[in-house]
């Protein structure tokens, strides 16, 4: 079976898609377009890169993630630490080791630019927070006098995962030299399934994104610094509890993530494996029911009554 895939943001959490992948894998699913915001775009990339499930649980495996807190002397002030890189950097953390990690892994498949991907591969969300715009990458990048060669997919994924005071904004500069910040795709589309819609598929586009039965933040608001992350912690996971529309609902694997959270990088082995498994019962759930002509049937029926 064709069918596209659009990955929601999440973290380490992204971990849950691997399971989701080897199931639809295991269905003989051949993906034709693929998209992501944040986590989603790690694994977004991976796989429309020729990547397969086993390759990306290995090379997941040995990951480092605690090195996705790229610290800095200053971090390591304690207390006011913290505080020094927000005001100096608008950022905590540093986000390059994920763009190195990728863009390694990617250059053993042969890619390094969007030009290197097959035209409409690949879709990539980010937020450009300097002009107040959504930016599907590759497909923006003319708004800014470039094109698919000109951008690293490594660097895509660095933005797109630059979660808002807790990573710095990527400072991009464009052809004309202005800049402009690059935060987290989370902030404008944290899942966009709608980005290959259309009115009478060939093949369906199935959605991968997780649900938590409540968010999970720090009671106690005891300083600024407190109260930024519980703000962003809020704001990203509220995402998880959205309603999803019918439409929506019908395509899309909803992955249970327990009480691990988007800022959660150092999982341990138990809290990988949960997550793991959560990919994959749920995706062999919710293919066991998975009609695509009934679901087009109701799709096109849905157009001709708007």
């Amino acid at each position: 079976m064709k069918a596209d895939a659009v990955f929601e943001g999440g973290g380490a959490r992204g971990i849950a898609f691997v399971g989701a992948i080897q199931a639809m894998e295991e269905e003989k699913v051949e993906w034709q377009r693929i998209a992501g915001t944040s986590a989603g775009a790690v694994i977004a990339a991976l796989l429309a890169s020729g990547y397969k499930s086993y390759e990306i649980r290995k090379h997941l495996s040995e990951l480092d993630f605690s090195k996705l807190r790229g610290r800095t002397f200053i971090n390591r002030i304690p207390i006011f630490g913290s505080l020094l890189e927000l005001i100096i950097h608008l950022g905590i953390y540093k986000n390059d080791y994920l763009e190195t990690w990728v863009d390694s892994l990617l250059s053993e498949k042969g890619i390094k630019t969007f030009a290197d991907l097959p035209d409409g591969k690949l879709k990539i969300i980010a937020s450009d927070v300097s002009n107040g715009q959504m930016l599907i990458l590759p497909d923006d990048l003319s708004r800014y006098g470039m094109t698919p060669a000109d951008l690293k997919v490594s660097t895509a994924v660095m933005m797109s995962t630059s979660i808002p005071f807790f990573y710095r904004p990527v400072i991009w500069k464009s052809k004309d030299r202005n800049k402009s910040y690059i935060l987290d795709g989370a902030l404008l589309s944290n899942f966009p399934i709608w980005i290959f819609d259309k009115d009478h598929p060939r093949f369906p586009t199935f959605g991968f994104r997780f649900v938590k039965e409540k968010v999970k933040i720090n009671a106690v608001i005891p300083t600024p610094l407190h109260l930024f992350k519980n703000i962003f912690k809020t704001m990203l996971q509220a995402h998880d509890l959205r309603h999803l529309k019918e439409e929506t609902f019908e395509r899309t694997i909803q992955i249970p993530t327990g009480d691990i959270n988007v800022t959660d990088f150092e999982l341990n082995k138990d809290e990988i494996d949960f997550l793991y498994r959560s990919g994959y019962t749920s995706t062999k759930e919710f293919l066991s029911k998975w009609d695509f002509e009934q679901y087009k049937a109701k799709r096109i029926k849905r157009v001709k009554n708007k």
